[in-house]
């Protein structure tokens, strides 16, 4: 059952942990070079902890680490699970619903994305406003379990406006370019034809990828403000002239590591 294991989890990690976190964060691909700016005090491999899968992807390291930064308690999945590597929802899920029964209020996802809004390019950053779930499924499918939270979540605010403000006003403070719009969540592990590309920008997207949307949808029904933000590392099929590639990706997200990681450095001080 579902909550035995979280409980079962979020005890061993309660037992080697001295504070409660109180800002999650998920790190996409290629960005896990956040961790070395903070100070680090508990680090463990996905395969340490009870119930948690290590991932598989390149780019995605698979550690638990707790620390802070500038005395800010931040619990950091470095490295995520992702739909297509064959798990299901619940187990996608599974480390966030971790980070919210260990008390965090604040939940800050992070991804590498596919860009086709007007005037993106590879290396650049999106405020996440919003997001259109074309996964097909949801974490939340099958009986409720009221423990995390109700039967029909509210999604109307899923990425907090305060939270979105904020990380507008650190960009422009260090200078960063970056978009705001629509996130559209796809299974992959393909990357999208030409033809998709079109349909998402007509439904109003701006930009593509693979995770994100149930770790969103999790934290919502939980009750927790979460904010995302996306590093465009490619500019999706009928955007870019060349072949999408995942080394291209992993390439960006090293090229733009310091600004990303100044911003979120920032960004965790201020909320």
């Amino acid at each position: 059952m579902v909550i035995e294991k979280l409980t079962e989890t979020v005890g061993f990690l309660k037992s080697r942990i001295k504070n409660k976190p109180r800002i999650g964060v998920i790190l996409g691909s290629g960005l896990g070079h956040f961790v070395q700016h903070m100070q680090i005090e508990v680090a463990l491999p996905f395969g340490d902890i009870p119930n948690f899968i290590p991932p598989t992807v390149e780019g995605h390291s698979g550690n638990l680490i707790f620390g802070k930064i500038e005395g800010i308690d931040l619990v950091v999945l470095q490295g995520r699970l992702h739909y297509y590597e064959g798990h299901s929802m619940e187990t996608v899920v599974f480390p966030a619903r971790v980070m919210a029964l260990l008390g965090i209020e604040i939940l800050v996802v992070t991804n590498s994305a596919g860009g086709y809004g007007d005037g993106m390019k590879a290396g650049d950053f999106m405020i996440i406003e919003d997001h259109i779930n074309l996964m097909g499924n949801n974490p939340l499918m099958g009986p409720n379990i009221k423990e995390l939270g109700p039967r029909f979540p509210d999604m109307t605010q899923a990425y907090d406006p305060e939270l979105i403000e904020t990380a507008e006003r650190i960009f422009r403070s260090q200078k960063t370019f970056f978009h705001k719009g629509i996130y559209v969540g796809v299974t992959g592990p393909t990357y999208e034809t030409p033809s998709e590309i079109k349909m998402f920008k007509a439904i109003g997207g701006k930009a593509v990828g693979m995770s994100t949307v149930p770790e969103v949808i999790a934290a919502n029904h939980f009750g927790l403000r979460v904010a995302a933000i996306s590093c465009i590392t490619n500019l999706a099929a009928g955007v870019s002239e060349k072949k999408l590639t995942h080394d291209e990706v992993t390439e960006t997200a090293k090229k733009v590591e310091q600004k990303f990681c100044a911003f979120l450095t920032e960004f965790v001080t201020k909320i």
